[in-house]
Formats: C-alpha cells, sequence, structure tokens
C-alpha cells in the first residue's frame, strides 16, 4: 500500500483584515493557524501563528473573491511535543523547514535555519 502525504495550504485573505492561513492535513481535517503577516522567510525568524478552529479537506482547493491560494503541496512531520511540532512544506516551488512552537497561550511559525536541500532546479 503507497502512503500519501498530507496536504496542506497557505491561503492569502483579503477581509476583513489581510492576513494569511496555513492549513495542514490531519486526522481527515486541516488543522488551521491564521498567521497576520504570513510565513517566515528567513532562517531563525518567527511569526505569530494563531490556532483557529478546524476546516473541512474541501477547503484545500477553494478560492473566492476574498481568498486565494498562496501555496499549496504536502508536509512532513519530523518530530512533535506538547509544545513543538517540526515540518516540513513540499510547496510549488520549494521545500521549507518549519516548527509551531506553543508560547503560553498562542504560538509562533519559526523558520528553522537548517534548511532541506532543493532537489527543484
Amino acid at each position: 500500500m503507497v502512503r500519501v502525504a498530507p496536504a496542506f495550504v497557505l491561503h492569502h485573505h483579503r477581509k476583513p483584515r489581510p492576513h494569511y492561513d496555513l492549513r495542514l492535513e490531519e486526522g481527515g481535517v486541516l488543522r488551521s493557524w491564521a498567521v497576520p503577516r504570513g510565513l517566515p522567510d528567513s532562517p531563525g525568524d518567527n511569526r505569530l501563528a494563531i490556532a483557529v478552529p478546524d476546516h473541512h479537506l474541501d477547503h484545500l482547493t477553494y478560492e473566492d473573491a476574498d481568498k486565494s491560494i498562496v501555496d499549496i503541496g504536502t508536509w512532513e512531520e519530523h518530530d512533535r511535543t506538547d509544545r513543538r511540532m517540526l515540518f516540513t512544506l513540499h510547496g510549488r516551488t520549494r521545500r521549507r523547514r518549519y516548527a509551531l512552537i506553543r508560547t503560553g497561550e498562542g504560538w509562533l511559525l519559526h523558520l528553522t535555519k537548517e534548511q532541506p536541500p532543493d532537489e527543484r532546479g
């Protein structure tokens, strides 16, 4: 049996205030975090990530006038504890490794300093 990697999607919402939503497929739903400033773009950077309710899997490809897909692909979990999850997003154009770190009631999304080699072009 072939195991299919779980999917992810990064949405850009333009209303009510511009923000991004990171959604990771897990357990038949999309676990979701609102990321007001988007994904970190430099190793060592952090972004606030606010856990929001799970979404149905049909949100993987959902777009409308106020929501567009910034990136989509699969994700791979490397390590998880109660306070941190280390994972790689395999997007349309690159692979990036992140850590979601629990900070009391909230989360930080951290771009790790060690990144996977990019096998694409």
